[in-house]
């Protein structure tokens, strides 16, 4: 299904992007923390994330430090920069086991997130 573009975007279609796949984060709980910053300027969001003591804080301040250093490189206006899009994808799991009584193991599962984060100029 093709998204509808606004005006806007066929004018503006400058946007700078960064992820970082296979991140060790429950991807659950990065979305808790992603949500808070989605639509935000870019200042703001890293103040947001730079306060925030959820762990997927850090990972997140560090694709969106790379999607502001990605902007600037281009020769970006760094102070009209917002999050245009803020997503996590959730990644591979991988199955680990736990040793418990009498011969039995119980599986645990290490999540997997991947983060996406795109800038645009407002």
């Amino acid at each position: 299904m093709a998204k509808a573009t606004t005006p806007s975007e066929i004018s503006n279609p400058r946007r700078w992007r960064a992820s970082w796949r296979f991140a060790r984060l429950s991807p659950r709980k990065a979305r808790l923390v992603i949500a808070l910053v989605r639509g935000r300027r870019c200042n703001e969001a890293m103040n947001i994330l730079r306060f925030n003591p959820m762990r997927p804080a850090v990972a997140i301040a560090k694709v969106l430090k790379s999607a502001m250093t990605n902007a600037d490189e281009a020769e970006a206006d760094m102070g009209r920069l917002f999050v245009a899009e803020a997503r996590i994808d959730a990644g591979p799991t991988f199955p680990r086991w736990q040793p418990k009584d009498r011969g039995r193991a119980h599986p645990i599962i290490k999540k997997t997130s991947h983060i996406h984060i795109v800038l645009a100029e407002k």
